[in-house]
């Protein structure tokens, strides 16, 4: 089935001093979701944000809040993340030894379930919780930190990834180094959902984020064009 292209700036690289107004200008700017990238320092070399952020920003938007959990233990820390307000929950395929538990930890709280795989983890890996998530996210550099290089080996895995989703209502997000340059490469490759942090933020310029939302916007559709 044919979904439509969406983008989710991630708020990694917004200007936190002035968060609630980088909120508000995407959410006016065109951003489809809000991505909350959630780091522990041990799961990944990064320590970023947790519920309370989450809790703060959800009366900013309407728009549905992504929240990705790079985190391990994660199952400990959904029920606390619903309850601040996400409506997407995504955990790591590596981050623990019982997947199919955190997503139906996470359905049960009425959410809609994600599962990220990193770079060195095939597709086959999710192969057997598939009719359990409504997201799949493929990760196109190292989980950690923002503004990396993508790794080009990312297209063979999103087609990989579409494959397995079949005609399934799942989204297929692609989160790292996503930029106008290979937002209509991603689309080829079956993306349809856009994690842009950097290619967005860059600058910390309000001004100039309806039109970085819409360049990638218009690069990943002009494959349907």
């Amino acid at each position: 089935m044919n979904r439509p292209i969406r983008i989710a700036p991630s708020i990694l690289s917004a200007d936190f001093t002035r968060l609630g107004d980088e909120i508000r200008a995407i959410d006016a700017d065109g951003a489809d979701y809000i991505h909350v990238d959630v780091m522990d320092g041990h799961f990944v070399p990064n320590i970023t944000i947790g519920p309370l952020i989450v809790s703060a920003i959800r009366p900013l938007t309407r728009k549905l809040i992504d929240v990705h959990l790079m985190i391990a233990p994660v199952d400990p820390f959904l029920s606390a993340f619903a309850k601040a307000g996400a409506d997407s929950i995504t955990v790591h395929a590596e981050a623990g030894p019982h997947l199919h538990r955190s997503l139906q930890a996470i359905r049960a709280e009425g959410k809609r379930a994600g599962v990220a795989i990193n770079p060195a983890t095939p597709v086959s890996a999710i192969e057997h919780v598939i009719d359990d998530v409504d997201l799949i996210l493929v990760m196109s550099v190292n989980p950690g930190f923002g503004g990396q290089k993508f790794i080009a080996q990312s297209y063979a895995k999103l087609r990989q990834a579409r494959a397995l989703i079949g005609g399934r209502p799942i989204d297929l997000e692609v989160d790292g180094g996503v930029s106008v340059d290979n937002a209509r490469a991603l689309a080829e490759a079956g993306a349809d959902l856009f994690v842009a942090g950097t290619s967005v933020f860059s600058g910390n310029d309000p001004t100039s984020y309806a039109g970085r939302i819409a360049a990638i916007r218009n690069a990943a559709t002009a494959v349907t064009a």
